[in-house]
């Protein structure tokens, strides 16, 4: 698993998709994967993302970069077993990024982030949603790269 980033490249890649058919969700999770070089992670995580823009469909909920983001901490750091403990890091490394989302933008609830932005085709929304992806992305991706890093020191 690739450990360190380019982060203008990872930032690159996410934009680019999210400005050619990927929305919010599934633009970090690809950024992410294919930067981390998770070839493992199939085409399927982007896929069960696919419900998260616009605050789940639309409703106006928790934002899909902010959704894809934790997908992510959760494949590096989620248990895969019942009762496996390590639930507990990954549950704190997911408040640590919402809290930086929260407190960049002010919520993690889309409603909330884009309520300025009556009509979700406008040029001004996708830019503000534009610059929540690259936050997401980037922020995910420095709690992945040190808590990996983290984990290697320790192994050492």
């Amino acid at each position: 698993m690739e450990q360190k980033i380019d982060y203008a490249q990872l930032q690159a890649d996410a934009l680019d998709v999210f400005h050619h058919g990927f929305a919010c969700s599934e633009s970090v999770i690809y950024a992410l994967r294919k930067n981390f070089g998770w070839t493992n992670l199939s085409d399927d995580a982007i896929a069960m993302s696919t419900g998260f823009p616009w605050g789940l469909g639309g409703a106006g909920c928790l934002c899909g970069a902010v959704a894809g983001g934790t997908m992510c901490i959760g494949y590096v750091f989620g248990r895969r077993t019942q009762g496996d403990p390590c639930a507990n890091k990954c549950h704190k490394l997911t408040c640590e990024f919402a809290e930086a989302v929260r407190k960049r933008f002010g919520a993690t609830c889309c409603g909330k982030l884009i309520q300025e932005f009556p009509n979700r085709e406008m040029e001004s929304r996708k830019a503000k949603c534009a610059d929540i992806v690259s936050f997401c992305v980037e922020t995910a991706a420095h709690i992945i790269e040190r808590e990996l890093g983290n984990q290697e020191q320790r192994r050492a």
